[in-house]
């Protein structure tokens, strides 16, 4: 009887954390997949999630059977994730090695091949014998037994698992900078989690009394808390991967989703397997009782995130405490010092491990007064004693007087690369105006041969990374101003939207600047289009509109008093214009009809009924065209982006 109790105890908390790891492995994967998605990185390590979520939904689905015989078509199905699991990791551990620059085409067939292996070894786990076979089918412990192919999955798995190890700590060996090092610290702990989490080690046992049933529950039990929580370290690692994103923005978004998400749907479920599977409770139907606490839960936690939030933000903010406490009167995502700082070290970091570069600098040239280190990444004196050399003075004296306008507004591209001995110095200028706001600096290796420059495959990665910098002293420069104003008064200020862009690791897909024509391939482009136009000349669709970040838009600021909402007004109207057709206008003619309505509905204001009559179409009609009208302005207004930033 005391076994039995014990078995019974162990098997409910196994079934507990089986649920709680299955809810948890599932939320990171979405939050990865929403994220990360455009990352190699990202994207590999959504597959290890996936095929934990597979493995784990299994055991709770196991858990849960009335009988022996409708086991084991679950524990077949689990096969989908533990027989992919090793392929997953090699390819995990190849995007890994891939964002230090190190590329092979021979690892990438690598990878290929191991999923193909896998799906040879899913096919024959789920429809043969051959792999595996019914085995101990004993409730609670219920598992298949090893076929005569098993031992090839194990040496597949082993062989994998050694191969992915090695390139992640290669990886780790290869980071030049202590930030990725860092990162690579965290992954490297934390790597075996899910393998160990998946691997069938049920099925190397052969004797159903090789391990009692209540060991076997207490070792999952364990096992399953140690594995989630380096799911969790897992996914905070990968997070920076493919982001542009101080440490603060990554932990805010990532505890708030576990808060609201995993945690929350654990509780649930335990709450729905604690209350006794009855006919009726407290003189209460089940039913009844299980939903007045689901609800109670969901309400109660809500509670407890909003009375702890202060707790939790000052952790997070622990370095910005006063900054914090005037960016809460206004907009959360309002970025801080230090977050601009992480910015610029971000980009530095990322700058430093595509060009095989151990150390860099930004730093900001305010007006009248000498440049001032904003961000280091290696030994802090000695980028401040190259600021003060005359080696930097004579190149700043000769790369830096290009002067406002001479670039067309554009910040410093490769070619404006100057050489100074063992140091790499970029110009930073405004985004429109062409003024010089700082320098970035990248240290040469002196223990690697020397480059001639900047290889052709990395130019746009460089560019992209160079324009972030630019944009983020920029930035500084306006809100330290804003700072300043905060301290006397509390202002209505725009939203400034929080830094989201990719950071471009090498392997990654480039990705352009915040402030570059990717606006036009988002799926609501031309809804937002939409939404401008009605609120043409004036409201929150026009003065909040997505569009204001369009470098089409950023052009016509000089012109437009550096109002943006009169540069989009303008650039609509310009896109408008080009759906004239030539010669003179008429109101009834084919040609002309897209444009009649367009100039009318959106320029000249006039009611949907009076256009119709004047147009001699019926209002139904006058909408569907409308609807087409508004997809040739939105294509037009996309060309003219894109047309833009291929000038740049």
């Amino acid at each position: 009887m005391f076994d039995l109790d014990w078995t019974r105890i162990f098997a409910f908390a196994n079934l507990i954390l089986s649920s709680a790891t299955v809810i948890l492995a599932f939320a990171l994967l979405i939050y990865v997949l929403t994220h990360n998605l455009l990352s190699d990185v990202g994207r590999s390590f959504a597959m290890l999630l996936a095929c934990v979520t597979v493995v784990y939904a299994g055991d709770v689905a196991v858990g849960r059977v009335t009988s022996v015989a409708a086991a084991a078509p679950w524990l077949r199905l689990q096969w989908f994730g533990i027989a992919f699991i090793p392929a997953a990791y090699l390819h995990f551990s190849h995007a890994l090695l891939s964002t230090t620059n190190w590329r092979s085409r021979r690892r990438f067939l690598t990878v290929v091949v191991s999923y193909g292996i896998s799906a040879v070894l899913c096919a024959l786990a789920v429809f043969t014998d051959f792999l595996v076979s019914d085995g101990i089918m004993q409730l609670p412990v219920t598992h298949l037994a090893p076929g005569p192919l098993f031992p090839v999955y194990v040496l597949f798995f082993a062989v994998t698992a050694l191969f992915g190890a090695r390139n992640v700590f290669e990886a780790r060996r290869r980071c030049l900078t202590p930030a990725a090092r860092h990162r690579l610290n965290y992954l490297s702990v934390a790597f075996a989690a899910p393998g160990i989490g998946v691997f069938p080690f049920l099925v190397l046992i052969s004797a159903p009394t090789f391990i009692s049933a209540p060991v076997i529950l207490l070792l999952s039990t364990v096992g399953n808390l140690v594995i989630g929580f380096m799911l969790v370290v897992l996914t905070y690692t990968v997070a920076y991967f493919g982001v542009l994103a101080p440490d603060r923005v990554v932990r805010q978004s990532l505890i708030y989703y576990l808060l609201r998400g995993p945690i929350l749907g654990t509780l649930i479920v335990m709450l729905m397997l604690a209350i006794p599977d009855t006919q009726q409770l407290w003189g209460l139907p089940r039913e009844m009782v299980l939903v007045s606490t689901v609800v109670a839960t969901i309400i109660l936690l809500q509670v407890a995130i909003h009375l702890a939030k202060p707790l939790i933000d000052r952790l997070i903010y622990w370095r910005d405490r006063a900054e914090v406490a005037w960016l809460a009167e206004i907009d959360r995502h309002l970025l801080t010092s230090t977050d601009l700082r992480q910015v610029l070290e971000n980009v530095l970091v990322a700058l430093c491990e595509t060009l095989r570069m151990p150390a860099g600098f930004v730093a900001a040239l305010p007006p009248d007064e000498h440049p001032r280190l904003e961000a280091v990444v290696g030994p802090y004196d000695a980028a401040a004693a190259f600021l003060q050399s005359d080696e930097f003075a004579e190149a700043a004296a000769g790369g830096g007087a290009g002067g406002k306008g001479e670039r067309d507004g554009q910040p410093a591209p490769a070619s404006d690369l100057l050489i100074c001995g063992g140091t790499w110095l970029f110009p930073l200028r405004e985004q429109n105006g062409g003024d010089l706001v700082g320098w970035l600096g990248l240290a040469v290796d002196s223990t690697q041969p020397p480059r001639a420059g900047i290889a052709p495959e990395e130019r746009f990665l460089v560019r992209a990374l160079l324009r972030q910098a630019a944009k983020a002293l920029e930035d500084r420069q306006v809100q330290q101003g804003l700072f300043a104003a905060l301290r006397h008064i509390i202002p209505e200020i725009e939203r400034m939207q929080a830094w989201r862009s990719t950071v471009q690791y090498t392997g990654a897909i480039p990705l352009p600047a915040m402030d570059d024509g990717s606006l036009v391939a988002q799926p609501d482009f031309e809804r937002w289009v939409r939404e401008a136009l009605t609120h043409l000349w004036g409201g929150p669709k026009l003065t909040n509109s997505p569009l204001l970040k369009l470098q089409v838009v950023a052009d016509l600021l000089t012109e437009n008093d550096n109002n943006p909402s009169r540069a989009l007004r303008s650039a609509l109207k310009r896109a408008i214009e080009l759906q004239r057709p030539g010669g003179d206008r008429k109101l009834t003619a084919a040609e002309w009809l897209l444009y009649n309505i367009l100039e009318m509905r959106f320029v000249q204001g006039e009611r949907v009924r009076d256009i119709a009559m004047r147009l001699a179409l019926s209002e139904s009609d006058l909408y569907r065209k409308q609807r087409v009208a508004i997809t040739e302005v939105a294509r037009t207004l996309a060309d003219m982006e894109k047309e833009k930033l291929q000038q740049e």
